[in-house]
């Protein structure tokens, strides 16, 4: 694999490839808390037909960090994701790329191939809710709100001292999170991630992507997603789109694929049961299978 940083937005993007320069782009955004090393399984699988780029979101591992709240809000998110694929299509005529994503790189990835739909050409969205469904859910589903409640302590100054207290403890736990409740990491998963952890103001930058959020369940002083118009035509995807979601997901219910199809032209789903928020770590060979079926015409 080919690590190398690409100049966007005003700061730089680490970035980790495989496969063929000249080969299809496929781009790969990652969420919280994780970084590019997330997607080692699937750079290797489809950098045998694809050049497969994962990269490390600003404030994340090895990729520059802005400092402050507003340098994380959703549109230099979407500036760096345009810049890194005109980078990376440098000297392409087609500059689409497949684009994978899972948690808050989804999050980022829905509203992407809704306002720049010239850059992706098939959708991948792995356990990550769209915006619309998402403020729906937020607003008037208790279960929903229950469900996401760490995202308003995620958003106090103090999380990112009580996530790192004992060796990034309650970070490591959130991947036990699973059907079996066995860590979604393996043993040797675990030093990569403390690393990432460990790079000076990486926690609190990704922490930053909550703070900057308007999508948070409602608090006694912030209405949350209650004050927001979002346009649904503005966020309607148009390409061909798969979402894979583990159902057994305890912070994002299934709840969140009700209703998709208004907002999404061309959908399919792929329900994966005995997988939760970590799929692409406890199913990592069905996730690969899924897309490639998807990219197949399947």
């Amino acid at each position: 694999m080919e690590h190398f940083y690409a100049p966007v937005n005003g700061i730089r993007l680490h970035c980790v490839a495989a496969g063929a320069p000249d080969a299809p782009l496929m781009v790969f955004v990652h969420g919280f808390p994780e970084f590019w090393y997330c997607w080692k399984q699937q750079l290797a699988e489809f950098g045998r037909d694809h050049r497969a780029v994962a990269f490390d979101l600003r404030g994340h591992n090895l990729s520059d960090k802005p400092e402050g709240i507003t340098a994380y809000r959703i549109k230099p998110l979407l500036e760096d994701l345009r810049q890194l694929i005109e980078f990376l299509a440098a000297g392409r005529k087609d500059k689409s790329c497949v684009l994978v994503a899972h948690d808050w790189g989804g999050a980022i990835a829905w509203t992407f191939a809704a306002a720049f739909p010239q850059y992706v050409n098939r959708l991948v969205i792995i356990n990550a809710p769209h915006s619309v469904p998402f403020a729906r859910a937020l607003a008037h589903d208790p279960v929903q709100q229950a469900a996401s409640a760490y995202m308003n302590f995620f958003r106090l100054e103090k999380a990112t001292r009580v996530m790192a207290e004992n060796g990034c403890e309650r970070l490591l736990k959130m991947f036990t999170a699973t059907v079996d409740g066995r860590s979604a990491l393996k043993d040797e998963d675990i030093p990569h991630y403390l690393a990432a952890w460990s790079q000076p103001g990486a926690l609190d930058c990704a922490l930053n992507l909550y703070r900057a959020s308007p999508l948070h369940p409602p608090t006694p002083d912030d209405p949350g997603p209650a004050a927001l118009s979002l346009d649904p035509i503005a966020l309607t995807v148009r390409m061909p789109t798969l979402v894979i979601w583990g159902e057994a997901d305890t912070a994002l219910g299934t709840v969140l694929l009700d209703g998709l199809d208004a907002v999404v032209t061309d959908l399919r789903i792929v329900r994966i049961p005995d997988a939760g928020h970590w799929v692409i770590h406890e199913r990592p060979t069905e996730v690969n299978a899924a897309i490639l079926r998807f990219l197949a015409g399947h």
